[in-house]
């Protein structure tokens, strides 16, 4: 029994299609919505996010609230911004894989981060598994090098998309207050 429910769960990750992968990961931007669970030491939880980058190094993560963003976080240049709008409040500091692990609980720079969301696994992951649409990932599952767990449902994503600059400046945070 336990060996077809594991053959069942496993049957519904589809593998890439020929070419998909190499494709998805020479990729220089993505943008899209998805779901991600994460239980790691210092965060367990679930959210809608609209991430977007765009390679070597720009990326934003905005988590939606009822009123507005709860977050809206923008690495670029080895800086990590976030402004948490409702709080009036904004984090500056390196995006490091610490300190992503910090604010949103996955320990990975950002160009990892990338990766995983192109359907390549990160360096050092325990398990990594990835079900691919046509051309992307539809879903993937982690366990990173640390113990913790990432599952991210895409909901809607585009690869290859020219993304102005401005979208990964840092938000405007003036006369918020400034927290570490």
């Amino acid at each position: 029994t336990a060996a077809l429910l594991w053959g069942a769960a496993c049957a519904t990750f589809a593998p890439a299609p020929p070419g998909a992968l190499e494709r998805a990961a020479a990729s220089s931007s993505w943008s899209g919505s998805l779901r991600v669970t994460v239980k790691g030491e210092l965060l367990r939880g679930r959210s809608r996010a609209l991430v977007a980058f765009r390679r070597p190094d720009g990326l934003r993560i905005e988590i939606p609230g009822p009123a507005g963003a709860r977050l809206v976080a923008v690495a670029r240049g080895g800086r990590l911004t976030a402004v948490l709008p409702g709080e009036r409040a904004y984090l500056e500091t390196g995006a490091t894989p610490d300190d992503l692990e910090a604010l949103i609980g996955i320990p990975l720079a950002p160009s990892a981060l990338m990766d995983l969301v192109l359907g390549v696994a990160p360096a050092g992951a325990r398990a990594y598994r990835a079900s691919w649409g046509e051309t992307l990932p539809r879903r993937v599952e982690a366990t990173l090098a640390d113990g913790t767990s990432v599952a991210l449902s895409v909901d809607d994503a585009e690869a290859g998309l020219e993304l102005p600059r401005a979208a990964f400046d840092p938000p405007p945070h003036a006369s918020f207050r400034r927290i570490d």
